[in-house]
């Protein structure tokens, strides 16, 4: 069997067995190939989920910020130290009188018409009295028929007086002789009085300016009857006279801007249509101290030097008012404003979140409003608030500017 099989040996080639390491070299490859698939599979795996894991966190977070809603903010504008007000004003003369007669008679003669200027003491008009002069001359001859009937008691007396001392006459005769001379005495004296009223009466038959000034109205012509009044018919105004060397401006100023008015500091300037482009200076010295229960406004005069008579009086003037402000106030757009149940309020975002100020409004501007407290210079508040906004709620920022700001 042995030689058998050493033959058959002989006759083929020569096997060499596979020794143990060799036998272990495709195991370890395939081994090594299931270990890259499964990692190129775990790979996949982790690939796909990480994809799908960020997919949803992008999703939620665009979900999120669509669901917080975006607001546009805007930064209080801070109030200028001092602000300008426009009102209107009346402008009038310093001193404006109508010149009324003190005597009943006629206008003789007017010696000046409108637009002239007089001085104080010129002689403006003459009136015809002839009543009143019968009546002066019935006055002085009664005073004169008085004065006769005095010296006659004066001798009287003195003469009963002298008598006396030689006990000529009584006593009683004596009295009587001065209390007759005493009475006289004092007819005489109240008939005096009567001549310097009618006296006095027909000096006013002329009429004087009571002051420089221009005549801006004439209102009687000669031969018109003058009535001084003392009748049921009214007093006759001769002339309107006024001093336009230095206007009154009066303003009716609101009662939020009262606080700023201070007569002597408040600088004013005049400004009148029928000088485009000039403004006139003015210097406000006094005011009413009083706020006017019915238009809640204070009365303010300011006086205006017009030398040249450029102004005229009677005439309309917007009147520029420089107020110092408040340094606390701020203005901001009106469409930031919230309208509720509670107190004004505005939206303020702080951390990105949004809280409810209320606030508290001063002037209204039309387009902005003054703040007077509630808000910060740093504050952002939120333009066109929404109805359903509420404090707490996040929100999302886009800036604004007031309008008029600069970028």
């Amino acid at each position: 069997m042995n030689d058998i099989e050493i033959k058959e040996t002989i006759g083929q080639p020569e096997t060499v067995p596979l020794s143990h390491g060799n036998a272990s070299k495709p195991s370890s490859k395939r081994w090594l190939t299931a270990l890259v698939i499964a990692l190129i599979v775990a790979a996949v795996l982790i690939f796909g989920i990480r994809s799908r894991v960020k997919a949803e966190s992008n999703l939620r977070t665009v979900t999120a910020q669509m669901a917080m809603p975006s607001v546009s903010v805007v930064k209080p504008k801070q109030t200028a130290s001092a602000q300008e007000i426009i009102l209107p004003g009346n402008i009038q003369p310093f001193i404006s009188s109508p010149i009324y007669a003190r005597t009943d008679g006629y206008l003789k003669k007017w010696y000046f018409d409108i637009g002239a200027h007089v001085k104080a003491g010129q002689l403006l008009a003459v009136i015809q009295t002839p009543e009143l002069d019968q009546q002066l001359a019935q006055a002085r001859s009664t005073l004169a028929t008085a004065q006769a009937n005095l010296e006659l008691a004066k001798i009287t007396r003195d003469r009963y007086q002298g008598l006396l001392t030689k006990r000529a006459v009584a006593q009683q005769d004596v009295d009587n002789a001065v209390g007759t001379f005493n009475a006289n005495k004092a007819v005489v004296d109240a008939d005096m009085a009567n001549v310097q009223r009618y006296q006095a009466l027909v000096s006013f038959e002329k009429v004087y300016a009571p002051f420089d000034g221009v005549i801006t109205a004439r209102n009687t012509d000669i031969g018109d009857l003058i009535n001084s009044g003392s009748s049921t018919a009214p007093r006759t105004n001769l002339f309107d006279i006024v001093q336009p060397g230095t206007l009154r401006v009066y303003v009716n100023v609101p009662e939020e801007y009262s606080r700023g008015i201070i007569p002597g500091q408040t600088a004013t300037d005049i400004v009148l249509a029928e000088f485009p482009g000039e403004k006139f200076s003015g210097k406000l010295v006094r005011t009413s101290s009083a706020i006017n229960m019915t238009t809640r406004t204070l009365l303010a005069e300011i006086d205006v030097d017009n030398p040249k008579g450029t102004l005229l009086t009677g005439s309309y003037a917007e009147v520029h008012l420089k107020v110092p402000g408040q340094g606390s106030t701020f203005l901001i757009p009106v469409n930031t404003l919230i309208f509720r149940s509670q107190k004004l309020q505005v939206g303020v975002v702080r951390d990105g979140k949004v809280v409810l100020a209320e606030v508290t409004p001063g002037h209204d501007f039309g387009a902005e409003i003054e703040i007077v407290a509630g808000l910060k210079a740093d504050d952002q508040v939120v333009l066109n608030p929404p109805d359903s906004l509420v404090t707490g709620q996040q929100v999302q920022i886009v800036n604004a500017t007031l309008p008029g700001d600069t970028k």
